[in-house]
């Protein structure tokens, strides 16, 4: 078995890390509902001048078959390979504030000497705080917050910020056992789990990548710039929007998931008679509904909006 120094290399000339800085964690894997993470991770790529500390093994913690690399084939000849990566960086926030930022895939392999690892950085570093985010597809409207469920060991950040609180049993994810061992470990740390509408979650869906940032920059108080993907919600938005106004079944759809989630957000039951006479098996399934918002979105091209004018 790898121990946890088989699994990365520390690069050379490396800037030097400030200890007591939160440590932001951000993996793709089981689940990644609207591409909170992967969009996040892509965002902060280019806006928070991320410099490399550590680079993680590939050949170690990626099973390259069930998440093959890009390869780029240009008429006859390879031109580029893309390999995944998960790093360890120091970045930097609008502000300039330094934070660490653990980002990439999450392992397939070798979880406890990950997770190892991981703590060894947190000790060497001194962490002062701990902050992940991921996200699952729920039933709710994309016409309400985007809504939360927290855990870890910062009971002032769940009192103030999970709306939904279940007792239950989820597949379990690496960044899991990293708060699961960070607990253990005295570390102060939180995970904010994004509730995102099932029928988007197939969707680049820009709301998520806002609401991912805003929970880290609640967790490790950090000021993160978001204009360009403010830009693309708007669009987006819009786009959702003229594709249930013109289906009744994505309409009523929409309007029962808003009585639900108003009515759950009201602690009280959805006594609307209504819905006496409504069958859920009546509407499309997530996965249809996925589909057709994807076939319209794609479908769109640039002047479509013009000539229905």
């Amino acid at each position: 078995m790898p121990s946890s120094a088989d699994l990365y290399e520390s690069i050379a000339g490396a800037p030097d890390v400030p200890t007591g800085l939160p440590l932001v964690i951000l993996l793709t894997g089981f689940t990644d509902a609207g591409n909170a993470v992967s969009g996040l991770i892509e965002h902060l790529q280019a806006t928070v001048d991320p410099q490399l500390i550590v680079s993680f093994d590939n050949d170690v913690l990626l099973d390259y078959r069930a998440r093959r690399p890009i390869v780029v084939f240009d008429q006859d000849h390879l031109t580029e390979y893309r390999p995944a990566r998960l790093d360890l960086s120091l970045a930097h926030d609008a502000l300039g504030q330094p934070f660490l930022l653990l980002s990439g895939y999450e392992p397939d392999f070798a979880w406890n000497a990950f997770t190892d690892a991981v703590l060894d950085f947190v000790d060497a570093f001194q962490v002062s705080t701990v902050t992940w985010v991921h996200s699952i597809a729920m039933p709710v409207p994309h016409t309400r917050p985007l809504g939360t469920t927290v855990s870890g060991n910062r009971h002032d950040l769940i009192a103030a910020h999970s709306v939904w609180r279940p007792r239950t049993q989820v597949p379990g994810t690496a960044a899991h056992l990293l708060e699961f061992r960070l607990i253990e470990h005295e570390q102060r740390v939180a995970g904010f789990v994004l509730l995102v509408p099932h029928y988007l979650a197939d969707t680049d869906y820009p709301d998520t990548v806002i609401a991912a940032a805003d929970k880290l920059m609640i967790g490790a108080g950090l000021v993160l710039s978001m204009d360009e993907v403010q830009e693309r919600r708007e669009e987006f938005l819009t786009r959702v929007g003229e594709q249930v106004v013109g289906n009744d079944e994505l309409t009523q759809m929409l309007h029962t998931l808003e009585r639900r989630y108003d009515a759950y957000m009201a602690g009280r039951e959805d006594d609307d008679g209504d819905d006496e006479s409504f069958d859920e098996r009546d509407l499309p399934s997530a996965d249809e509904l996925a589909a057709e918002l994807e076939r319209y979105l794609a479908n769109r091209r640039p002047g479509d909006d013009e000539k229905q004018r």
